[in-house]
């Protein structure tokens, strides 16, 4: 049931408020200066790219959102979810499920289209100095990053006050994390295709600057930034941030079937992840202001003290928050064991939380080290390249794996430290804070591919040099700031799957009580062994198709950059204009195409161990798939990076600059990287999302075959 406490009120006053400062900052990007004749025609050929891709992404995930529709009503009916106290409707899954999708959509799709609008805007600002650019910029990242959390805690507090049940917000998240998989993906496919044929043509074989207007791929490679970077960014947060939440959400109600606490404050602690949340919420509205108030000459210092400034906020409000809901909610003294009340229960929850956003600062700081061009890695890898192309690749690769070690070990300090508080619960509740401040986050992020595309406007728009510069400089904040942002993240989404997981093992055993099912996973018993190896087996193949995906296409348009030149020797002489359609077409098409396989991958891999194999050999399946999701995530997110980063240090002039052995290499290596850091990496936070989701959402279906045991029951085979 919802608690009507006037403190969980506070959650829906901070998404109305978040709303309407983003609408605020939106009005004042859409009123800048769009800047000359040129750099319009150039935004229009980058929004109706967008548009177009969207509007066919949108199509297809209508007809993969309504048959998934279908079966969540299907197993709904035939399961329902009667239990003491919970009796919810299959039709109230199916639209909580849809509304998920919607809200999702629409936040990426609004995120998208003022990220667009500011990109010239943001070139054209720059010819008036660093901080009217600065501002443009970041506001159209802000309106991004408002608009996600708004849309995101919006919608979880409504369900929750019209429906009383967290389990219902499971379909609301399950629906947020469909679309987050497309975007995410074929927004990365997008991109790299577009960026990896821009530059093998261009700048290998042509010896074409960054976003010359004379290469067909430079409109489709700024496109890309805003369907991949931003509207897929977008929508991947945003089913982070909402799973982080139902997972510390079912975890808590789950205290009402233990017998430590009544049904009343069980709802009260499945709650706090709303209250904590909507803390997190007023500290990123501050901290983004802050942001936009900050002396310029610094922008990337600027935006990661935002950051920090945004954790302290958080620490102090989520003390005031949870002061609150522990005055305002008339918790009675009926708790046993380790607790006297509900009340210790929620500040240890607290300090979980707030340990959380702590430890995202600081796994974003090791990230920033293996990434960041001033850092010894980088210029190792830079350095390297001086002896050609294997050697970039192997120093790189090499460093990408040594990063996995510190964000690794900051997960197990994050993971020790809140279990000691609260078991499993602080373990959620970690994960909520981490995410917490994801309005400054998302904002950070989306300020990156603005300020990107910003540069190549200004290029193929005929600024001047010292406009272009400036440009440079605000992207080089963006990749400092990123590097923060990409920890929390990356942190963000191994905690929350973690809690999903803790999740479905405690609702597994709820439901199969009456039996003489075990639900530990012992690695020893075949259908958990079975389970580990197929969980550790789906990462590694999601991985490749995606990359597949990004070869396949860019041949294509690498083949596409070569007959324009070929044909039209007119496009290099600056004559004639390059078709800056035929490459968007060819991204667009091609990125949905390969979009078939990981989406089918993603949903139907857990149904069909859960069918196959049972309960336990899902939960292990799903254990495999956190951990070599996540080892693969940062090792592909940090040597792309690496790569990009060692690039764009020998093309500020160090070890020789541009034209030489090193630079080729490092071109290379970048080019490698791309797909690595940009379309398979950040993918797979989104993968073990939606297959945890997956299982949570279809765990009635496999309860009932068999009594949680499978199609196949090993137990009864093997005796």
């Amino acid at each position: 049931m919802f608690v009507n406490v006037w403190s969980l009120w506070l959650v829906l006053l901070s998404a109305i408020v978040s709303l309407v400062v983003a609408f605020l900052l939106k009005k004042k990007v859409s009123t800048a200066d769009p800047g000359n004749e040129e750099m319009v025609k150039v935004q229009g050929y980058i929004r109706d790219g967008a548009n177009a891709f969207v509007r066919r992404q949108y199509k297809t995930l209508a007809i993969f959102v309504g048959g998934l529709a279908i079966v969540v009503g299907i197993i709904y009916y035939i399961y329902p979810i009667e239990t003491e106290g919970t009796n919810v409707k299959w039709w109230v899954m199916v639209l909580s499920f849809i509304v998920g999708s919607s809200a999702s959509a629409w936040a990426g799709w609004l995120g998208m289209k003022v990220g667009v609008d500011a990109n010239a805007k943001t070139a054209q600002a720059a010819t008036k100095g660093l901080t009217p650019a600065f501002d443009v910029s970041f506001f159209g990242g802000a309106v991004m990053g408002l608009i996600v959390t708004s849309a995101a805690l919006g919608g979880v507090w409504l369900l929750y006050y019209i429906i009383g049940e967290p389990i219902v917000i499971l379909g609301f998240s399950f629906g947020a994390s469909t679309i987050a998989l497309f975007a995410k993906a074929g927004g990365g496919i997008f991109t790299k295709t577009a960026d990896v044929a821009a530059d093998l043509v261009g700048k290998i074989e042509y010896s074409l600057p960054e976003d010359d207007p004379r290469n067909p791929a430079a409109v489709a490679d700024n496109v890309g930034d805003n369907v991949g970077d931003i509207a897929g960014m977008g929508a991947d947060l945003f089913d982070s941030y909402v799973a982080s939440i139902i997972g510390a959400m079912l975890l808590g109600y789950s205290v009402s079937y233990t017998g430590l606490f009544d049904l009343a404050n069980a709802d009260i602690l499945a709650s706090f992840p709303l209250v904590i949340s909507a803390a997190g919420l007023f500290a990123s509205i501050v901290g983004i202001y802050v942001i936009s108030k900050m002396k310029k000459t610094s922008p990337g210092k600027a935006l990661n003290s935002g950051t920090y400034l945004a954790a302290a906020l958080f620490i102090g409000i989520g003390a005031l928050f949870t002061f609150l809901l522990t005055t305002s909610s008339g918790i009675d003294t009926s708790g046993s064991g380790r607790f006297e009340n509900m009340s210790d229960k929620l500040w240890l929850n607290y300090g979980a939380a707030a340990f959380g956003v702590i430890a995202g600062i600081i796994i974003g700081l090791t990230t920033d080290y293996y990434t960041d061009d001033s850092k010894h890695p980088t210029q190792a890898v830079a350095e390297s390249s001086q002896q050609g192309h294997a050697l970039n690749i192997l120093t790189g690769f090499s460093y990408g794996l040594m990063s996995v070690a510190p964000p690794t070990l900051g997960i197990v300090v994050v993971m020790g430290i809140s279990y000691a508080l609260d078991g499993v619960i602080g373990v959620a509740s970690a994960s909520t804070g981490m995410l917490a401040i994801v309005g400054t986050i998302v904002a950070n992020d989306a300020y990156g591919p603005i300020v990107d595309n910003a540069r190549g406007i200004a290029e193929q728009g005929g600024l001047e040099e010292d406009v272009i510069a400036l440009c440079d400089k605000l992207d080089s904040a963006g990749n400092t700031a990123k590097a923060v942002t990409k920890g929390f993240s990356i942190g963000a989404a191994a905690l929350t799957v973690l809690a999903l997981l803790y999740s479905f093992m405690e609702e597994a055993k709820l439901l199969l009580v009456d039996t003489d099912f075990v639900t530990g996973l012992d690695v020893l018993s075949v259908d958990v062994m079975i389970g580990l190896l197929l969980g550790v087996m789906i990462p590694c193949i999601y991985s490749a198709v995606l990359i597949f995906a990004v070869d396949k296409n860019a041949q294509v348009m690498v083949k596409e950059i070569r007959r324009q030149f070929e044909e039209h020797p007119g496009i290099l002489e600056g004559t004639e204009a390059a078709d800056f359609e035929k490459c968007i077409d060819i991204a667009t098409v091609g990125s949905l195409k390969a979009l078939v396989v990981p989406s089918l991958l993603s949903v139907v891999a857990p149904i069909v161990v859960g069918v196959l194999f049972g309960v336990r050999a899902l939960g292990a399946f799903l254990a495999g798939t956190i951990l070599i999701g996540f080892i693969f995530g940062l090792l592909l997110s940090n040597a792309g990076g690496t790569w990009d980063n060692a690039k764009k240090y020998i093309e500020d002039g160090n070890l020789g600059g541009k034209g030489t052995l090193a630079h080729a290499a490092a071109v290379t290596g970048d080019t490698v990287g791309d797909p690595f850091k940009d379309t398979a990496g950040p993918a797979i936070n989104t993968l073990i999302c939606v297959m945890s989701l997956t299982a949570s959402m279809f765990l009635r279906l496999f309860v009932g075959i068999n009594s949680g045991e499978g199609l196949i029951q090993l137990g009864t085979l093997i005796a």
